[in-house]
């Protein structure tokens, strides 16, 4: 299936069916009176966030939604029927904005949130509700209200304990192969990753998923490369899994180059608490890796954990140090724990025994 994480679409809500201009007429029932209904409400406009979806691709192909018309009144004072709502079934995590892409109507982030987007028109009042002492036999009914319409944009940003970032190559979708069950695309040229990929990490007896977007490269936020559109699906997550390959010639400058555009893109994400990771660390002589690292922490001042994804060295101490940090970020709350049975379960990590 295709990953498509916005798109732009009409919606309209139903119109409100008119009310009835009718008079009882019966046999042996003299001045019977006015009997005209109302008509049925127009239907609403619903947007809820559902389990089982993980892109917007449903409305690649259909970008118009209409509720249906309530139905107008009848006489013997028959209501007409309200009209059928439209409910459009999103991700979760999926923003609704207007369509400006700026000013957010909802932020759909739990399974079975529902949001009224519109609210259908009102149906008319039929002649009935006209009637009175001096008026007994009105020949007046209102019209339906008119339903509103819009067009919006959905955005999805996949929810994700971490988010792996890094340049092109620096061996994102390797690591998330190995300590996940995920698959992505795996190859030695740029831009292997085209869409965000997302994978389940299990570290002793908790779980946490990990995201990996596509690389960065320098220009990014001004649309060189993928550009920096994918960074969006890595704003949820409670930290940063900052991958540099140590097998570049300047380690510092890789990382410079990525800090910058993530800075450029949203200060909110650059402030979010950030493990460096120094990766094939396994094709790099011993002396020369500690001559890079010390040079990285001179010029960065911070101080990476070295890791092969290829090999699998140093990556499990990385996984517990970032579960460590995704814990102290959310207060150690609602995370997943494999029972003895193997069976998953949430529970508040902070509880100890």
């Amino acid at each position: 299936m295709k990953f498509l994480d916005q798109a732009k679409i009409h919606v309209k809500s139903g119109n409100g069916g008119a009310g009835c201009i009718s008079f009882r007429r019966e046999k042996f029932i003299q001045h019977g009176g006015p009997d005209g209904g109302d008509g049925g409400r127009g239907g609403h406009v619903y947007v809820e966030a559902v389990n089982g979806l993980n892109t917007l691709i449903d409305y690649r192909f259909r970008q118009h939604f209409k509720a249906k018309v309530g139905t107008h009144g009848m006489g013997r004072n028959r209501t007409g029927a309200m009209g059928e709502d439209v409910v459009l079934k999103v991700p979760v995590g999926t923003q609704v904005l207007e369509e400006d892409g700026e000013t957010l109507i909802a932020d759909l982030t739990e399974e079975g949130q529902r949001v009224r987007l519109l609210r259908g028109g009102n149906g008319g009042w039929g002649n009935t509700r006209f009637k009175s002492a001096v008026n007994q036999a009105p020949r007046r009914a209102n019209p339906g209200e008119d339903g509103a319409e819009m067009w919006i944009w959905l955005r999805l940003k996949l929810i994700a304990d971490a988010g792996l970032v890094g340049m092109p190559n620096s061996g994102k979708s390797t690591l998330l192969s190995v300590v996940s069950a995920a698959r992505p695309k795996i190859a030695d040229y740029p831009f292997t990753t085209l869409v965000p990929n997302l994978g389940v990490v299990e570290v002793d007896t908790a779980n946490f998923v990990l995201a990996d977007i596509p690389g960065l490269i320098e220009g990014a936020h001004e649309g060189v490369g993928l550009g920096d559109r994918f960074l969006g699906h890595v704003e949820r997550c409670a930290c940063l899994l900052h991958l540099v390959d140590a097998s570049r010639d300047d380690p510092a400058e890789a990382y410079r180059v990525v800090r910058g555009e993530i800075q450029a893109y949203a200060s909110e994400l650059a402030d979010k608490p950030e493990l460096i990771v120094f990766n094939k660390v396994d094709i790099i002589e011993e002396g020369e890796l500690a001559a890079r690292r010390k040079a990285f922490e001179k010029a960065t001042g911070q101080v990476p954990l070295l890791m092969s994804a290829a090999t699998g060295q140093g990556v499990r101490p990385a996984m517990a140090a970032l579960l460590r940090m995704i814990r102290d970020t959310r207060g150690q709350e609602h995370l997943t724990v494999v029972d003895g049975d193997g069976e998953a379960t949430t529970e508040d990590a902070s509880w100890q025994p």
